[in-house]
């Protein structure tokens, strides 16, 4: 007996697409199969259930931005597809970003510090001596070299940027091993990690990474620091303003949502509780 295929057996559990309207306006399943690559859901369903949504809010939104006019005289050379246009249309004008007062805003910072702290931050400075990870002859090279260079370094550290330019294969070379500063996750992950637990000065023993092995100095550590509201009111307040817009627009969605007629798809997002 023939056994079926994956492929046949994923095509016969496939779950039949019906056709949905929105308003009377058709959309069609082969509109929502072209719809599911963008939405990675755990089974069929999911994935038709969110595509089915996401159409039928553009439908509404495109119905709702003809009936105001504002789908007329969109520029034909803009970079901005048609439809998004015209939506970004309706959506700045039917949703409009709400005003913040200043004391709405110290009242969020004063609620949520722990969200307002500069990162910790090492100043510093390196050579590299590259060697690529399959070459463990060149490793080994290169760490020998990267020691050797610790050792005269301890003895006279001032010329650490004169040996940058000469030793590193790091672009940094030009301006003697200056990586400037830095946070944790701007490196390598091996990279990182091993600066992060250095104390200031030069290390001690090479810093090894999938380019080589690194001399590292560390010219200072700059802990976290709890921000002053003065230094970020106006990040405060554009986070304020966005959520306020997502929300209007959310609120804006469901009303059409609740309003319209839609047949082929149990449809909840905008019912309100």
């Amino acid at each position: 007996m023939d056994t079926p295929s994956n492929n046949e057996s994923n095509e016969n559990t496939t779950p039949d697409i019906a056709e949905i309207k929105v308003n009377g306006a058709v959309i069609t399943p082969d509109q929502v199969v072209r719809e599911m690559q963008y939405h990675a859901a755990e089974s069929p369903e999911v994935a038709i259930q969110k595509s089915s949504e996401v159409l039928i809010i553009q439908e509404l939104l495109m119905q709702k931005a003809k009936e105001l006019g504002l789908d007329k005289d969109i520029p034909e050379d803009s970079e901005t597809p048609k439809q998004e246009a015209i939506i970004s249309r309706l959506i700045e004008q039917e949703a409009k970003k709400p005003l913040v007062m200043e004391d709405e805003c110290e009242k969020y910072y004063n609620e949520n510090k722990e969200h307002f702290v500069s990162k910790e931050m090492l100043e510093l400075k390196h050579i590299l001596l590259g060697a690529d990870p399959k070459e463990e002859a060149l490793r080994a090279e290169a760490k020998q070299k990267a020691e050797g260079l610790i050792a005269s370094l301890s003895d006279s550290i001032d010329e650490f940027e004169a040996l940058a330019k000469e030793h590193s294969d790091c672009p940094s070379n030009e301006t003697g091993g200056s990586l400037g500063q830095i946070t944790r996750g701007q490196t390598t992950p091996e990279f990182d990690e091993a600066v992060f637990e250095l104390e200031e000065g030069l290390a001690k023993d090479p810093v090894e990474s999938k380019f080589g092995y690194h001399v590292v100095f560390i010219n200072k550590r700059i802990p976290e620091k709890q921000l002053e509201f003065e230094q970020v009111k106006d990040d405060v307040a554009h986070m304020l303003i966005e959520f306020g817009q997502r929300k209007s627009i959310s609120l804006y969605i469901h009303k059409l949502i609740d309003e319209a007629e839609i047949e082929g798809v149990d449809f909840e997002v905008g019912k309100q509780a």
